[in-house]
């Protein structure tokens, strides 16, 4: 009997290894912690301007505001902007060490306790970044970094639940995304949706005007292709390999069209590295050859053998953890009011995902003119201010920005679909009207020079992507754009006041 349950634990601890996963995890590893880098710079660049001590929506007041903060941050008791840097500094200088592999050279709980950290500082972040930080790839990548913290290091093979827990993922964020769509607008059951997609996307990349030119069939092919990748494929990822290499290779295919054609922060890039999960070094040997086979004999895995019993219970506890976290969002996914990109605890794990289930068909773009001119009529010398990413000048090539997240530019593109009558959006105005270099960095271009302007206004356009007769004919004209309205009249910045008044 006692050798029936010797024979059983070995039986167990076989199945729980998975050393034919190794390339997966060392993709999963340092792409994750890699997009934990982009995440702590991004925070590094902007947050102070946007919600620092004098940002838009300052951290002290939102603090003070509640007596109780119900989701964990560092800053509960304490924020200043030199405490956020030193965190985003700590945070990319661990999560450089793990893009450099260095802590998975040392026994499992050093990278597990890395990604940990890294979870827990960028958790304070978001926790505190209010409407700036409302994006569900910080969600996705809070949980991501969670799981591939119990990926174990090289002395270990990966545990099989993990990866599964990682495919689970991905198909709550690909098949929550489909079903939103089948759910939302008309205009993905009518296979419309990218007549307008591409054009109207937030943030569109180099290659959207292109791709919004392609003729309306290849449109429709792209939303039948979408929806197959969404509702259909991420059930085969839990099948036999190599079935399951293949629906990831799918899925990784239509998220770097999407990278080609968008600008998604992070989004598409957590995607492509959450579907390495599924990919066998077999299959990832014979489509690349130059992929280590035996990552024994390459050195990658060279100190792995069986996982310790006290390495596997912490990975089985965590396991049960996930699954029964994981209630939640299964009730989401089946329910008619299927919620997007919500957390179900005050640790975002176990999750809900999806995007765009309804698309706009128009694009109404917020525009901020200043002047100097005492006068703020329409004879004023009125001039633009212009955004790193978001469409302007008519004549510009959108930059390829992701996975970086330009905060401050999504959020504009926010206030047509609900209103400019934004608290944010009128602090904005008055720090140009301060001429705030903190917020001046930011933009692409103040008109000024640094120079405070008398008077700001914001008014909205019609934009659209130009023909291909148009753009020979405007000598260039990448956006072809129609006034709207005047949302902000003029406001002007009292003398030693920090608060805007209309003209």
């Amino acid at each position: 009997m006692k050798g029936r349950r010797n024979v059983d634990s070995v039986e167990w601890a076989a199945w729980f290894d998975a050393p034919e996963y190794e390339f997966a995890r060392q993709v999963l590893q340092r792409g994750i912690a890699l997009l934990y880098l982009v995440a702590f710079l991004s925070s590094h660049n902007q947050f102070p301007a946007l919600l620092g001590e004098r940002g838009l929506l300052p951290v002290p007041e939102y603090v003070a505001a509640f007596s109780r903060l119900r989701r964990p941050t560092l800053f509960r008791w304490r924020y200043s902007d030199r405490l956020l840097r030193g965190v985003c500094w700590l945070g990319m200088a661990m999560a450089a060490t793990l893009v450099l592999g260095l802590p998975q050279l040392g026994p499992p709980w050093v990278p597990m306790l890395a990604f940990l950290a890294l979870w827990l500082l960028y958790m304070s972040i978001v926790n505190v970044g209010q409407t700036f930080y409302g994006f569900g790839w910080e969600m996705l990548l809070l949980e991501a970094g969670f799981i591939v913290a119990f990926l174990g290091s090289n002395q270990t093979p990966p545990p099989r639940t993990v990866l599964l827990l990682l495919v689970w993922l991905l198909f709550r964020l690909e098949f929550g995304a489909g079903l939103i769509k089948i759910r939302g607008g008309r205009e993905w059951r009518d296979l419309t949706a990218l007549y307008y997609h591409h054009e109207t996307q937030p943030m569109p990349g180099p290659l959207s005007r292109q791709a919004h030119l392609l003729p309306k069939p290849v449109h429709r092919m792209e939303v039948v292709g979408n929806h197959f990748a969404q509702l259909v494929v991420p059930f085969f990822l839990f099948a036999p390999q190599p079935v399951a290499s293949i629906a990831a290779g799918i899925v990784i295919f239509t998220q770097l069209w999407l990278v080609a054609t968008g600008n998604f922060a992070w989004l598409n890039w957590a995607t492509i590295l959450l579907a390495f999960a599924a990919v066998s070094d077999p299959v990832a040997h014979a489509v690349v050859p130059a992929i280590p086979l035996d990552w024994h004999a390459a050195g990658a895995g060279a100190g792995a053998s069986r996982s310790p019993a006290w390495w596997l219970a912490i990975v089985l506890a965590v396991t049960l953890l996930l699954l029964v976290l994981s209630y939640r969002p299964i009730r989401n996914l089946l329910s008619r009011r299927q919620l997007m990109n919500a957390s179900f605890n005050r640790w975002q794990l176990g999750n809900t995902y999806g995007a765009f289930g309804t698309v706009t068909k128009r694009r109404i773009e917020i525009v901020v003119e200043g002047t100097l001119d005492a006068d703020p009529g329409d004879d004023a010398d009125w001039r633009e201010y212009e955004f790193k990413g978001k469409p302007g000048n008519v004549r510009r090539i959108p930059r390829q920005w992701a996975p970086y997240h330009l905060r401050l530019d999504w959020l504009m593109w926010f206030l047509p679909l609900r209103t400019v009558h934004e608290e944010w959006f009128y602090a904005f105005l008055a720090k140009l009207l301060m001429a705030d270099r903190p917020m001046l960095r930011l933009l692409r271009h103040d008109p000024f020079v640094g120079e405070r302007p008398r008077w700001v206004r914001a008014r909205s356009y019609l934009y659209r992507f130009s023909s291909r007769v148009e753009f020979r004919e405007t000598g260039g004209q990448r956006w072809i754009r129609t006034p709207i309205s005047e949302d902000i009249p003029p406001l002007s910045l009292p003398s030693g006041s920090r608060t805007v008044e209309p003209g």
